[in-house]
C-alpha cells in the first residue's frame, strides 16, 4: 500500500504472486470491499481513488486517477474505469466495459448517465479521498491490529 493510502476494517485485497499492486496516493479501500486478482490482470487502483463500502473490484484493468467507486458496487474483471469517473452505488460495471473519462455510470448493468462537473461532484462526493485519509488516520491506522488490519 503506497504512502497516503487507506484500506478500512474487514476490507480485502488478495494477493497473488505478482498481481497485488500498490494502492496510489491518498486513495481509500472503505470497509467490507474486496479487491481481487486474476492470474493474467492485476487490480490497479490511480490516485485519489475512492472505493465504497461493501464494493467489489475484480481484477480491474485500472482505475484512474480521481474516481469514485459508490457503495455496494460491482466492478468486473478487466473493466477501465477512467479518470474523473463515477461509478454509482449498486452499478456493475461488466467485464471489459470502458467507464469514460468524467462520466458518472449507474445501474444493472451500468450505463452512462451524465458528464461529471466539477461544481456538482464537489457537492455530492460526501468527503474526498483526503478527508477519508485523515479519518483513517485518526479512527483505525492506531487500532489496526484490534481490526485484523494490518499495513
Amino acid at each position: 500500500m503506497a504512502e497516503g493510502a487507506s484500506v478500512w476494517p474487514f476490507s480485502v485485497r488478495a494477493r497473488r504472486s505478482g498481481q497485488l499492486r500498490p494502492l496510489g496516493r491518498n486513495s481509500n479501500v472503505q470497509d467490507n470491499s474486496v479487491l481481487h486478482v486474476t492470474p493474467r490482470i492485476p487490480c490497479i487502483v490511480g490516485e485519489g481513488v475512492t472505493i465504497g463500502h461493501r464494493c467489489v473490484v475484480h481484477a480491474l484493468h485500472h482505475h484512474g486517477n480521481n474516481v469514485r467507486i459508490g457503495i455496494g458496487a460491482v466492478v468486473l474483471t478487466g473493466a477501465v474505469v477512467e479518470d474523473g469517473a463515477q461509478v454509482g452505488a449498486g452499478a456493475l460495471v461488466p467485464q471489459g466495459k470502458v467507464v469514460p473519462a468524467g462520466w458518472l455510470v449507474m445501474g444493472v448493468p451500468a450505463k452512462p448517465i451524465r458528464q461529471m462537473s466539477d461544481e456538482r461532484d464537489s457537492r455530492t462526493s460526501g468527503g474526498t479521498p483526503v478527508d477519508y485519509l485523515e479519518l483513517w488516520q485518526r479512527d483505525y491506522r492506531g487500532n489496526a491490529s484490534r481490526w485484523g488490519m494490518t499495513r
